[in-house]
Order: structure tokens, then sequence, then C-alpha cells
């Protein structure tokens, strides 16, 4: 037996998100089903992490152990044979026994991407979050820059989770533009459960003047959701890489 790691890329539109649940559709559930078809036997993997319902991911990454009869280079087109076409393998590599996708991730990049236009790209409606009033990318910046760093995340993390500690590092949080999206980018150690979405949903509504962006150390230091802003929507949320 061998051990894997491959990365994955995918539109989560139609899926119920990454994990594998009783009665519904999701990634986890189609790639361990055509794992089975290409070894002839259940393979059960583990993931970097668990994206939500409607989350995308150019830069997954899970591992599992199989037979090494398939050698390595073989394995994305043989898997991608058996997946639907919004669910594609794009690497695949041979990797030490101990190596775990979830406990040897060292951060993991996100990016958020927002249609500011006055009217949203029809092509790209199931990738971005539409907003037609003028956002204030000056006082997002701003706000942005009181986020990078360690700090206490609870305000920002969605219930039902359970967690040791809610404290994480953001290494880095940028704010571009490209025509009319606004892109954001989140690096860090760790994400706790809906943090980007609702650190995302924030700053649009710091954009938007409804919360100041002198407020986010405020926010972060009474750690209460209610002073957070909304859940911004899955579908603009895409995994973009691990790092290891």
């Amino acid at each position: 037996m061998s051990h894997y790691k491959l990365t994955l890329a995918y539109d989560g539109t139609e899926y119920h998100g990454f994990q594998i649940q009783a009665n519904a559709f999701t990634i986890q559930f189609y790639l361990e089903k055509a794992l089975a078809g290409l070894y002839g036997k259940n393979i059960r993997l583990e993931a970097a992490g668990r994206t939500d319902a409607g989350v995308h991911a150019r830069g997954q990454v899970v591992s599992f152990c199989a037979p090494s009869f398939v050698p390595d280079i073989q394995i994305p087109p043989a898997l991608n044979g058996l997946l639907p076409e919004d669910i594609l393998v794009v690497g695949a590599q041979q990797v030490d026994e101990g190596f775990s996708a979830r406990r040897d991730a060292k951060a993991k990049i996100y990016s958020y991407t927002i249609d500011r236009g006055t009217f949203p790209d029809v092509l790209r409606r199931r990738y971005a979050w539409h907003i037609a009033r003028p956002l204030d990318l000056k006082a997002i910046h701003k706000a942005a820059s009181r986020l990078k760093g360690k700090h206490d995340f609870k305000a920002f993390q969605a219930a039902g989770s359970k967690v040791k500690t809610t404290v994480r590092t953001l290494f880095n949080l940028e704010v571009d533009t490209a025509e009319q999206f606004l892109i954001l980018s989140f690096s860090g150690d760790g994400f706790l459960y809906k943090m980007v979405r609702n650190l995302t949903g924030t700053l649009v509504e710091v954009g938007l003047g409804r919360i100041s962006e002198h407020k986010m150390n405020s926010i972060l230091l009474e750690g209460n959701r209610e002073l957070a802003g909304c859940t911004a929507p899955a579908k603009g949320l895409c995994l973009e890489n691990v790092i290891y």
C-alpha cells in the first residue's frame, strides 16, 4: 500500500459541501466513488479543509492510502474519467506514510470575489457576490489592515462549530480590483467555521458605510458575532491553495 496526495479543483455550486453526508451529494462522495472504481475497493480520504455547500476550490488537497499498481502520473486522468465534469483532479504525488492533508497544512489561501458592476457579469454569476451599490474601497483597505495578525476571531465564527480555541493568525488580507470585480485574498494558519465569509460580509458593510472601519478592533476584542457583519454568500468563496 502507498500513500498519495491529490490536488483538486471543483465548482461547488451543485454540491452540499466537501464532506460526505447521508442523503446528500458531496465532493467527497464522488471522489471516493471514483477511487473505488479505480482501485476496486473502498478508499477513505482525508481533506485539508471541509468547504461548505456552494463553495469552490482551485487547490483543495486530500490524502489517502491505496494499492500502488497505478503510477501517480496516471491517477489524475484515470480519476477524471470517473468524476463529474465539475470536479477535477489536477495533480497527484506519492508521499510519505505519515503525511496528512489536514494536520500537515501550514496555511490556507482563500479568495472571495465581489461583482461591483451595475449589472452582474452573467458568465460569472455562480462565482461572485453581486453588489450594485458603490463600495468605499479606501475604508475597506483600512478595515482589512486591522484584521491582519494573530487575533481571537470569535466574532467571525458561525454557530455550530466546536474548536479548542478561536485564536487564528491571518498572515495577509489583500484587497484587489480587476475590472468590475473586487477580490479579497485571505492567507492564514487556519479558519473558523464560515470565518472568511463573515469577514467578507463585515468588510462589505464597512464599504457600504454601515460599520465604521474603526470598530474592527472592538469587534475583535469583544468577540460578539452580533457586532460583526453579515455572512457573505457561499458562491463567491474559493479555496485557492494549501501550503505544506
